[in-house]
């Protein structure tokens, strides 16, 4: 028996020692393969980044002005000290935060107020002078159209036109008193109607009206000068010939919150105004449209009380919604979207949802424009931190795209002044699609397959020389 047990025994440790050396083998196979499958991705991103790498170089090579885009500038604006010293007594009553940049963009009476806002001595008048005769963008400073008159394009958007060579610039016309509805009301115009610039450069704007005006006596009218338009955006239709414009809709209280169809035949209108509808059943705020390669056009908006994006595609007239629609940023709390497209990827930059309070904006990526979409990150250089928290005190509204250099747009964005909204001030800054991402996806080990979106701060800038509208 005890030779017996003892072979048993030498059987069972045998067993024990082969089971365990498998499973050490299966597991070192497995590790093997988790370390290889590691070794490849890598590989993958340092290739993939050594490409885009050398995309951005190229793109420098071929365009010097690069060079100067990216060397952004810094601001040092410091928060002033109180103008009043204040009771030691009440102080120890009530202690206040320290104020901050944003509060002080948002006093009217601050001392640095003229540091977000200059004065008309410094407007950028595209006719005279000779230093504006170098086509040079000065973002927050007031822009003159041909005329000499402040630019009345809030919140708008650009289309060009194909047919005439020309870039049409539409937004919100708010060259009128600011007041409040109501004690807790948002700061509102009265509607006065969509306002229409033309320019065979970017730079030189020329009024062309009001395209879409406001309706002074009919209270019902979704246009009736108490309700709220905000952000058209214009796109033209080639099958049917038309100029169709989107716009957000609304009441003074921002509850009706709909979208808005108007068209015309020609691109300085007039525009007839349709109707106004909830798309897909749902609250719309802000908004915008994209046009794809294919023709065909997507409306984007925020919904469901801001908290997510709606994304679908319009019917082949331009004129109503189709009923698909995804879901977008769910629970983010995103507006202000504007779209582009860069060699086959959809990027979008949209901002936070504080009012008329500059907010941290970010840049979101997809393979289909339907989703699903990739947050990467703030897009801001330069400046300083709170100049990158607050979007360089500025809003988003659209992304011009510049033929003939690849991978550079134009960030159109607004510097709202909620104490005269007339006063509001156009924030352009040169937008590149380049370079390796400094985010990795939130659900994933690696980094995005598309390069990073950067806007660059410069209080001075110019487009290339070479640049210039085909002909």
């Amino acid at each position: 028996m005890a030779i017996s047990g003892t072979g048993n025994l030498h059987r069972a440790l045998s067993g024990s020692f082969y089971f365990l050396g498998y499973r050490c083998s299966r597991s070192a196979m497995v590790w093997s393969l988790v370390g290889l499958l590691l070794m490849l991705q890598l590989y993958s991103l340092a290739s993939r980044r050594n490409v885009v790498r050398g995309d951005i170089q190229l793109h420098v090579s071929r365009h010097p002005l690069f060079r100067e885009l990216e060397q952004v500038e810094e601001e040092n604006i410091q928060v002033p000290p109180p103008k009043k010293k204040k009771s030691p007594h009440a102080a120890k009553r009530r202690r206040k935060r320290s104020a901050t940049l944003i509060d002080e963009f948002l006093d009217e009476n601050s001392q640095i107020r003229h540091l977000f806002f200059p004065d008309m001595k410094s407007a950028v008048d595209p006719v005279k002078g000779v230093e504006n005769s170098s086509h040079h963008y000065y973002p927050g400073k007031i822009w003159l159209d041909t005329e000499g008159n402040p630019i009345q394009a809030h919140g708008g958007g650009m289309l060009y036109d194909e047919r005439s060579n020309t870039y049409y610039w539409y937004g919100e016309y708010k060259d009128g008193p600011t007041y409040r509805a109501h004690k807790r009301g948002a700061a509102r115009v009265d509607v006065i109607g969509v306002g229409c610039y033309s320019s065979k450069d970017l730079w030189t704007w020329k009024n062309q009206g009001i395209v879409l005006a406001a309706e002074q006596t009919n209270e019902t009218h979704d246009l009736h000068k108490s309700n709220v338009l905000e952000r058209p955006k214009v796109v033209f239709n080639e099958k049917t010939g038309k100029y169709v414009m989107w716009m957000h809709i609304d009441d003074a209280n921002y509850t009706k919150a709909s979208v808005g169809i108007a068209i015309s035949d020609y691109p300085t209108g007039p525009f007839e105004y349709l109707r106004s509808q909830r798309p897909h059943g749902f609250d719309s705020r802000d908004m915008t449209i994209f046009k794809d390669d294919d023709g065909v056009v997507y409306l984007i908006y925020s919904s469901q009380d801001n908290s997510e994006l709606h994304i679908g595609p319009l019917t082949g007239d331009y004129l109503d919604v189709q009923p698909d629609m995804r879901r977008i940023l769910i629970g983010q709390h995103r507006e202000a979207p504007a779209l582009f497209k860069y060699q086959g990827t959809y990027y979008m930059i949209t901002s936070g949802c504080t009012g008329w309070a500059p907010n941290e904006a970010l840049a979101h990526a997809a393979e289909s424009i339907m989703g699903p979409w990739e947050t990467m990150g703030n897009p801001c250089i330069g400046g300083n931190k709170m100049f990158r928290l607050a979007t360089f005190f500025a809003q988003s509204t659209f992304v011009v795209p510049l033929p003939g250099i690849p991978g550079s747009y134009i960030f159109m964005a607004d510097r709202w002044n909620p104490a005269e909204l007339r006063n509001s001030r156009y924030v352009w800054l040169p937008l590149i699609v380049g370079g390796p991402p400094d985010r990795p996806l939130e659900y994933n080990f690696g980094f995005p397959p598309w390069p990073r979106v950067s806007i660059y701060w410069h209080k001075k800038w110019r487009l290339p020389s070479s640049w210039k509208v085909s002909k």
